[in-house]
């Protein structure tokens, strides 16, 4: 296992979990009594990663009040974004310009992580390093999604994503590696992360590795409500 650094994404506004996110940031929200951010980090350690970066901005206070509460075993290292949101791929670039070359997970926390994962975080880095990829996200057949509503993100080919065909199949799940040279060209401010997904489809460089655990996202309130009766 070479990759010891990740980035937990947790500057989101939440609002499709309205009225809960009115007052609480979402990753605080709670599945089972563990909040979404605590069960990301659980996973993160268990795979070895010693060195997380969680980006704010949201209710931030609390997600700070949080961190310095809990005893976690990594190194956590809080950045807010405080004047203006600086969306999934502003957010990412802003924290990875302190890595350097290095390689780094990227996780969203609205995935409900558990240990079945660990054997697909393997893999996603086997495949990173042995490719000698741009970046590779972790992906799961729509079938096997809890929210049946959800549509399909990508076609999946010989580990190659495309999004230029009807079959759309696969979902991403909220888990890529990447390594700061991807920004290349980029400067840090509000941009999602899809732009460079777009730039990297249109020369075949997004890939993706399948992931085969029930995908237990948490994408509004009603989903919300079920998983965590």
């Amino acid at each position: 296992m070479k990759i010891k650094k990740a980035i937990i994404l947790s500057a989101g506004f939440g609002k499709r979990l309205n009225p809960l996110t009115l007052l609480k940031p979402k990753p605080l929200l709670e599945i089972k009594g563990k909040s979404l951010l605590e069960n990301t980090i659980d996973i993160l350690e268990k795979y070895g990663i010693n060195d997380v970066w969680i980006n704010s901005h949201y209710l931030s206070d609390q997600i700070k009040n949080f961190l310095d509460k809990k005893k976690f075993n990594c190194s956590i290292n809080l950045i807010e974004e405080k004047k203006n949101i600086l969306n999934t791929g502003g957010g990412i670039y802003n924290i990875s310009n302190n890595f350097g070359k290095e390689a780094f997970f990227v996780v969203n926390p609205d995935t409900l992580w558990s240990e079945k994962y660990l054997n697909e975080f393997l893999m996603m880095e086997n495949f990173y390093f042995k490719k000698k990829v741009k970046n590779v996200l972790l992906v799961v057949e729509k079938k096997l999604s809890f929210d049946k509503n959800l549509n399909g993100d990508f076609k999946f080919e010989n580990n190659i994503l495309k999004n230029n065909s009807f079959e759309k199949d696969f979902i991403y799940t909220g888990l890529q590696i990447m390594n700061n040279q991807i920004f290349k060209n980029y400067n840090v401010k509000p941009f999602p992360m899809i732009k460079i997904w777009k730039d990297l489809l249109k020369t075949n460089q997004l890939y993706g590795v399948e992931s085969f655990q029930e995908f237990l996202h948490i994408t509004n309130l009603e989903i919300y409500n079920k998983l965590k009766n």
